[in-house]
């Protein structure tokens, strides 16, 4: 019975963590707050929530997705089209300098957010809604979300779907029908403002200074005992001298 239990468990963390997005963003962000951002949708629901209209031929609905997110001031990393359950989506990987730059741009008609200090640490806060002026008929099925990868270690956020995921992921879905409807997501967190690899190399950097000290110590008292012995003119106490070699008699 408990080994069903535990694997119905492990099937069902499983699943949450292989679901499908009809339309998600997904931040990768620093301190400083540049970061990288993927886009991914069906062609329809990035009209209807960013206003974009997709051309149907392929070349000319990448060139189109580049320009929007290149005229917002971001460097496109990877424009894609693929497909999955006989459906195409939109992918978009680009690269920004300031999360605090993007609202109100024309890739991102939908998403406000800001990354501001907050005492010693850093406040990320905003909302994804649908712009009322975008408007466009699309599949309302499936589910979407925006997530984020934050730099440093998570102190709280604002009911994140999963709560915070393998240390410093946290995110917000809802179905597609709610978002076409109106629906907002209010994301937010507070994190640190020393990203983790600073946390690490720091961390190690503290471990060697400690090793090196310890190593300098040593070296110091084992040249203090060798200089003791040297002023007291002899072996240490203990150690019996060498035996004088004999002489032979004379004949």
């Amino acid at each position: 019975m408990w080994a069903r239990l535990a694997a119905a468990a492990l099937l069902a963390a499983g699943l949450r963590g292989c679901v499908a997005y009809e339309y998600e963003h997904e931040f990768w962000i620093r301190v400083d707050g540049s970061g990288t951002v993927n886009v991914t949708g069906r062609p329809e629901l990035w009209t209807a929530f960013k206003g974009l209209a997709v051309p149907a031929e392929e070349d000319a609905a990448k060139a189109a997705a580049r320009q929007v997110f290149e005229s917002s001031g971001l460097r496109v990393r990877r424009v894609t089209i693929t497909s999955r359950g006989g459906r195409q989506y939109l992918f978009v990987s680009a690269d920004f300098p300031d999360v605090n730059r993007l609202q109100g741009t024309p890739a991102f008609p939908d998403l406000r957010l800001a990354l501001q200090p907050d005492g010693e640490r850093l406040r990320l806060d905003g909302t994804w809604a649908r712009p009322a002026a975008a408007r466009a008929t699309a599949a309302d099925d499936g589910v979407m979300a925006v997530r984020f990868h934050l730099p440093s270690k998570v102190y709280e956020h604002r009911n994140a779907m999963e709560g915070v995921e393998r240390g410093n992921i946290v995110g917000w879905r809802q179905d597609v029908r709610a978002a076409l409807d109106g629906g907002r997501l209010d994301v937010g967190a507070l994190i640190d403002r020393r990203s983790i690899l600073v946390s690490t190399i720091g961390l190690f950097a503290v471990a060697i200074a400690a090793a090196l000290s310890m190593l300098a110590a040593l070296i110091f008292w084992v040249r203090r005992r060798g200089a003791r012995l040297t002023a007291g003119g002899g072996p240490p106490t203990g150690n019996p001298p060498p035996p004088a070699p004999s002489v032979p008699a004379a004949r």
